[in-house]
């Protein structure tokens, strides 16, 4: 389904149950055409984007690493386990379902065998993105996960001490500029979600696989506007926040998410 969410009450139809805040500060494209994904940005965009992403990625780990020296102290000094926390995370589908570029052919050479069984086609199966290392300063235990994967949620026992600090103030995240500079996320664009939680999400709320157009992001509208709730609601918020991005993603608009990303970063609004 082609969908162009250019204002709150087109996404409220598929992506929530609830109102949803307005988001006057974020300027409207008049677009001919809905957005799929990045590939329907104009290359300039595109370009620049990677440009600023570079750039500023590698001006503030050179300027904030005085600060994660001092976090990645604390981290040590505080729980046992390592200081980085590395986690698998879901990045940018460029691929649709039933794709194939091979040629199709009648039949197979004298002698050949078809290793290909019927209904296995992995080209035909919706792939749910590139998978990435993603780096975070740890802040649960070592042992967080050890009845299987979940959502972290308000006052979790799992957090440490130290922890509870990095996450408010999102000093935890710093490490992701790393994950900028190699590429495999922009400063600005839908938070990559887990591979365990995916096929359930995308089940669960319409569309939901469609926010995996754009590179994800260290920021975004929905974690500006919306925090880090991880209810069903919650996540249905961030994808129509998110799809209303790719439609109206912009240089401007994103100058404009970098720069309320301060002001969230200072009042510790929306952690978990």
């Amino acid at each position: 389904m082609d969908l162009a969410p250019r204002n709150l009450s087109d996404v409220y139809d598929y992506a929530s149950d609830e109102h949803l805040p307005d988001v006057p500060w974020l300027r409207r494209l008049n677009l001919n055409r809905p957005r799929r994904d990045i590939r329907c940005l104009p290359l300039s965009t595109r370009r620049m984007k990677r440009v600023v992403d570079v750039v500023l990625s590698s001006l503030l780990l050179v300027l904030l690493s005085p600060v994660m020296l001092v976090v990645a102290l604390l981290v040590w000094l505080t729980s046992p386990g390592p200081i980085i926390f590395r986690q698998t995370r879901v990045g940018l589908n460029l691929r649709r379902p039933g794709s194939d570029r091979r040629q199709r052919r009648r039949g197979l050479p004298h002698g050949q065998i078809e290793r290909r069984q019927p209904g296995r086609d992995r080209r035909r199966e919706f792939l749910y993105g590139r998978h990435f290392v993603l780096y975070k300063f740890r802040t649960m235990r070592t042992d967080a996960e050890k009845d299987g994967a979940r959502f972290a949620v308000e006052g979790d026992a799992r957090v440490t001490s130290i922890g509870n600090v990095l996450r408010k103030t999102r000093l935890d995240e710093l490490p992701q500029l790393w994950n900028v500079l190699r590429g495999d996320m922009s400063l600005v664009g839908p938070r990559p979600e887990r591979p365990e939680f995916i096929e359930e999400l995308s089940d669960e709320i319409p569309n939901y696989l469609n926010r995996l157009g754009l590179k994800p992001g260290l920021s975004g509208v929905a974690q500006v506007v919306n925090g880090y709730d991880n209810d069903l609601a919650g996540f249905r918020r961030k994808v129509a926040f998110d799809l209303l991005y790719l439609q109206n993603c912009c240089l401007w608009n994103d100058f404009m998410i970098l720069l309320r990303t301060i002001g969230v970063v200072l009042t510790g609004r929306g952690a978990i």
